[in-house]
């Protein structure tokens, strides 16, 4: 049976995600796909820091080791930042190897350009676990697209700050609390910034507008608001109205075709789309022409949402025979 041969870049919450499950599915991902998949290797910061066993895999903490070898078909980058993820993943198309990246942050500001080099080298790139974790958004607008044309996106796309917007209107608690637990249950970053900040949800947005759209808008241009600023007494104000408030990002196409987007805490009522949508959860509306408003509800982050994301990308170029080099 054919084997396609593939590394892992970085080995934290998300890569050990992708190991998993890639181990424990591999019979069935061999029925359904006629393929075995094999980890060949590994990249990691520290070789003598203990992790999860992985027998019969290289583990390295040099890159070129392991393109060296010239046997890496597909390669998971599960890395944080633009670099040195950016440069690894430049290297792995010109070496003709399909990539997966989960890297909100590198592929917002370089995704254009490395589906540019992919198609140049006739390779795929896939992201589907940069944005909204295991909501299938990112093949969701690509399907559409063929058929019909994308006028607005709008949603929750960070978990942790509807986390803590939940708990401050459930349990009638501050923000500076709700953070706290966030941060106790493992939601949230022990330097939250990006996340209460709307950063992290503003780079989702662009890489769903550059999909959508092909297209950004100036990144000056979109004002980005977090939600540090909302108050207790806001909160409680919202919910004696019958009102939520909701950290949304918005973009969307005018008549003249000019693009306007924007990240921020929005007061909603009940017959909003985003209203029963709690807790650690994203939900993303699309508005097209024919379709209408399509919303998708479900997990935002987490090893196993974003890895299972990541290992659908994966069956997905496997899908694609003709594209991916296997070895016997």
């Amino acid at each position: 049976m054919p084997s396609i041969k593939v590394a892992i870049l970085g080995f934290g919450t998300v890569g050990e995600g992708i190991y998993r499950i890639l181990n424990e599915r591999k019979e069935e991902i061999k029925k359904e796909t006629g393929h075995t998949i094999d980890i060949v290797s590994i990249l990691v910061r520290d070789t003598a820091k203990e992790r999860l066993a992985t027998p019969g895999t290289r583990i390295t903490d040099d890159v070129q080791e392991i393109f060296a070898t010239g046997d890496i078909d597909v390669v998971f980058e599960a890395i944080v930042g633009e670099e040195p993820a950016y440069s690894y993943l430049s290297e792995a198309i010109e070496k003709g190897c399909h990539v997966i990246t989960a890297n909100k942050t590198m592929f917002a500001q370089h995704g254009p350009a490395l589906l540019k080099h992919a198609a140049f080298r006739g390779v795929q790139v896939c992201y589907e676990a940069t944005t909204a974790g295991g909501v299938p958004i990112i093949r969701t607008i690509s399907g559409l697209l063929p058929t019909d044309r994308v006028r607005r996106i709008r949603g929750i796309f960070n978990g942790t700050s509807n986390f803590i917007l939940t708990k401050m209107r459930e349990e009638g608690i501050p923000f500076e609390a709700a953070l706290h637990e966030a941060q106790v249950l493992g939601y949230a970053e022990a330097d939250p910034t990006d996340d209460i900040g709307g950063k992290d949800a503003f780079r989702k947005l662009m890489i769903l507008s550059a999909l959508s759209f092909g297209r950004q808008p100036d990144w000056q241009d979109v004002p980005i608001v977090g939600i540090d600023g909302v108050t207790i007494e806001a909160v409680k104000d919202a919910s004696a109205g019958k009102l939520r408030y909701r950290h949304v990002a918005d973009i969307a196409l005018d008549e003249n075709g000019a693009l306007h987007g924007s990240v921020g805490p929005v007061l909603i009522g009940p017959e909003h789309p985003l209203y029963g949508v709690d807790g650690v959860d994203n939900a993303i509306i699309v508005d097209t022409d024919h379709l209408g408003a399509l919303t998708l509800i479900g997990p935002g982050a987490g090893m196993y949402p974003t890895a299972s994301a990541m290992v659908g990308d994966l069956l997905q170029i496997v899908g694609k025979r003709e594209a991916v080099v296997v070895t016997s």
